[in-house]
């Protein structure tokens, strides 16, 4: 048998440093095993998949030094390798699921479903698809899909009894049917959901292993169940330790930056992210801290993986980060990266129309670059008192700036100004009472390029990390005034809708 594995983001953001993480080991136990590493597109979710986000995640992928065997970009024996381009093998496996009674159509509208929980919760039950449809006879679900009525395709799951099944790093799971939901396989856009297409793809693409987060545990008797249905075997499965902060919450974007592109675009080195992913959960046999991709897989054992939640510690990974710059680079290779850094023509015909009306002379670049350059900030809580905003709006404004700017889905300065324009209508402050504040939590300074253009080229995640540093110098929120907050914040939301 020859093993293979793969990863399969969806592109519907930043490309997450999660999926550099689950990459590599899926790339290191397919290397360890002389196998083969698949790379697909689950952008079945049209409405926030982006071509932009799908060219992120491939070229943030190859930054950090990986490589994959078959995907959207090498092609291969098996493609598609896009779930969007793979519509009629769903269709078809979807109708073989009708057919044979595992599935049916379900015609439920919304309002019906949000009644049905809202009486399920009423009568303190566990919100869940009630299985009306699933009565119906084949010839009525026949004549209401010819009369053109909407519906979803849901799975069929048994009343009673237990799904076991097997993880390598756990051992046998068992879980309730009674807490499985029927799940919708098909929606009513004709495309399926990622259990369906995960499924049906795993299987034509051949792969072997399952290597995935352990927030994909609870679907694991779905997919088992739709392996039964279709008569396949179903791949071994590896949940690996979800990423967490250091309060052991998940890694998330609220508490740390999660997207690949900030730490390059920060200047981490892509040896260095890949080392410290590569020790999430998992260790050298002699537990040294500093080796490369090619160490690792020497060494790897997916057994070796500890269930216990790894830290993501960004002051650890800029220690490492340190000792490669310092131990691993040649005089020539660190001028070499520090210039391709710097001093890339990407970068600057970024920067160009910024700087060409603003500078007389080179010498004052430095300057006007020094923000994007720069790790963090210069800023002292003093500095945020002297814009003349009273605590609690300070806090407000920064807050509530963090929360818009988290819910962004596309980053340009076309997208972020009516942002910061309705945080000012929100708390009835003008744009002049605001922008000081952003212009110091962003450069340092009162003095930068606008707001708008440096927000999108700092990226999202170091312009939410600086807001947040911000926050944290001018005093911060507590826990009881941040839930106050909120709760002003979702009705100012209301009242704007």
């Amino acid at each position: 048998m020859t093993v293979r594995t793969r990863i399969a983001p969806s592109p519907t953001g930043e490309p997450h440093v999660g999926t550099a993480y689950i990459s590599l080991f899926n790339y290191a136990f397919a290397a360890e095993h002389s196998g083969q590493f698949v790379l697909r597109i689950e952008d079945t979710d049209q409405k926030r998949s982006t071509a932009r986000s799908e060219k992120a995640i491939l070229d943030a992928l190859r930054w950090t030094g990986l490589s994959w065997d078959e995907g959207p970009d090498v092609g291969g024996d098996y493609g598609p390798y896009r779930q969007s381009e793979r519509a009629e093998i769903y269709q078809t496996h979807c109708e073989t699921l009708i057919n044979s009674g595992h599935a049916f159509r379900c015609f439920c509208s919304a309002k019906e479903l949000d009644a049905m929980r809202a009486e399920q919760m009423a009568a303190k039950q566990t919100p869940r698809y009630d299985g009306r449809c699933s009565r119906l006879s084949a010839a009525e679900a026949d004549a209401r899909k010819a009369r053109g009525e909407e519906f979803v395709v849901r799975m069929r799951v048994p009343a009673d009894g237990d799904c076991v099944f097997s993880d390598r790093l756990r051992g046998d799971i068992r879980i309730p049917w009674s807490e499985v939901d029927m799940q919708v396989l098909m929606k009513a856009d004709g495309l399926p959901t990622y259990h369906l297409a995960n499924v049906i793809d795993d299987h034509l693409m051949r792969i072997t292993h399952v290597i995935r987060g352990e927030e994909w545990l609870p679907s694991a008797p779905k997919h088992q169940l739709l392996y039964q249905y279709f008569g396949w075997d179903m791949p071994e499965l590896c949940h690996l330790p979800l990423l967490r902060n250091p309060d052991q919450s998940k890694l998330s974007k609220r508490k740390n930056p999660t997207s690949i592109l900030f730490y390059r675009d920060q200047g981490y080195l892509p040896e260095a992210l890949l080392n410290y992913l590569g020790r999430m959960g998992w260790s050298m046999p002699d537990q040294r801290e500093h080796f490369t991709l090619s160490e690792m897989v020497e060494a790897f054992d997916i057994d070796r993986v500890s269930l216990g939640g790894p830290i993501f510690d960004l002051e650890k990974l800029t220690w490492l980060n340190g000792q490669w710059l310092q131990k691993s680079l040649s005089d020539s290779d660190y001028i070499e990266r520090l210039m391709s850094w710097m001093c890339s023509r990407g970068f600057f015909e970024s920067v160009l129309p910024h700087l060409k009306s603003r500078v007389d002379v080179f010498s004052d670049a430095g300057q006007w670059l020094a923000p994007l350059w720069s790790r963090d900030v210069k800023l002292s809580a003093d500095t945020l008192e002297a814009t003349g905003l009273e605590q609690d709006t300070l806090t407000s404004v920064l807050q509530y700036l963090i929360w818009r700017l988290e819910a962004l889905g596309s980053w340009s300065r076309e997208t972020i100004e009516p942002e910061v324009r309705w945080v000012c209508d929100a708390l009835d402050l003008n744009l002049r009472e605001v922008m000081p504040v952003i212009f110091l939590a962003l450069s340092g300074s009162r003095h930068s390029m606008s707001v708008f253009d440096l927000a999108a080229l700092l990226g999202p995640d170091r312009t939410r990390v600086r807001l947040r540093s911000a926050l944290e110098l001018s005093g911060g929120i507590s826990k009881k005034a941040l839930k106050r907050l909120e709760k002003v914040y979702q009705d100012a939301i209301t009242t704007s809708s």
